[in-house]
């Protein structure tokens, strides 16, 4: 298939987009597919990641004007797991409300992304446009957050939503200030850290049979949406040690000049 290169010109964009990548969860429509690449190219994003197909169909290019290359260098993966592979921090869109998933923003979950070191890598990360992220896929999220809309409309098409979302992250220009020193941990030690608090939790008694299972799942998506630093989860482990120890805390108290407390 013939490429086209990238128009070159308009604005520029600020450094450091390369750390972001964009991925699509069961595309239905090749033609949105090409759109969000045309999206990411009008913002300069490069990092598509694709999941649920193995590769492309001519619809696609039709509609991914002048961003063939992000097309050609799009990633394939089976599950979502596999496609957030090397992304400690993860932003999930959804269009519905989900009283289980307390929601941001998407001025907020920008915000909340931009508080992390630069060199922090980032998903961000779209359903499929019927479906949406299943409960599931939404619990491999640390940040999930909506796009505002008029009521009646049920939700935007999928490269609308992704060039919306982009635009928000390039368009502020200026970086934010760095609140959190610390990046957090990794994908793999965000579910180490969820299963051994789960366990110091079951060993606490806080665990029954009838609720383990519930119990366990909840404690993980806190953790998750917590994205916790390497400090973070060693204060907290630290405490729960202390409760598993059974040892009362220390109670500093101030005596008075009359030798009472």
């Amino acid at each position: 298939m013939k490429k086209r290169s990238r128009a070159s010109g308009g604005e520029a964009w600020p450094s450091g987009l390369d750390r972001f990548a964009v991925v699509l969860v069961r595309p239905d429509s090749h033609e949105n597919i090409g759109l969000a690449a045309r999206g990411m190219a009008n913002t300069g994003f490069s990092d598509l990641r694709i999941v649920g197909l193995d590769r492309l169909e001519a619809p696609a290019f039709r509609t991914a004007i002048h961003a063939d290359d992000i097309l050609d260098s799009a990633r394939f993966f089976g599950t979502l797991e596999e496609a957030l592979d090397g992304l400690p921090l993860v932003c999930g869109s959804t269009a519905r409300v989900r009283r289980e998933f307390p929601l941001s923003s998407l001025s907020d979950a920008v915000r909340a992304v931009l508080e992390y070191p630069p060199e922090t890598r980032v998903g961000l990360v779209f359903g499929n446009e019927r479906t949406g992220l299943t409960a599931e896929e939404i619990g491999l999220t640390n940040i999930r957050f909506r796009i505002p809309q008029a009521a009646r409309q049920p939700s935007y098409n999928l490269g609308v939503a992704v060039t919306l979302t982009l635009f928000e992250i390039a368009g502020r220009g200026e970086p934010a200030p760095v609140v959190r020193r610390d990046p957090p941990l990794t994908r793999a030690q965000q579910e180490a850290a969820g299963r051994r608090f789960g366990e110091m939790l079951d060993g606490l008694g806080f665990m029954r049979d009838t609720n383990r299972a519930f119990i366990t799942g909840r404690v993980r998506d806190i953790f998750r949406r917590m994205a916790l630093t390497g400090k973070d989860r060693d204060v907290i482990l630290a405490m729960f040690r202390r409760g598993l120890l059974g040892r009362p805390a220390r109670i500093k108290t101030t005596r008075s000049p009359h030798g009472k407390s």
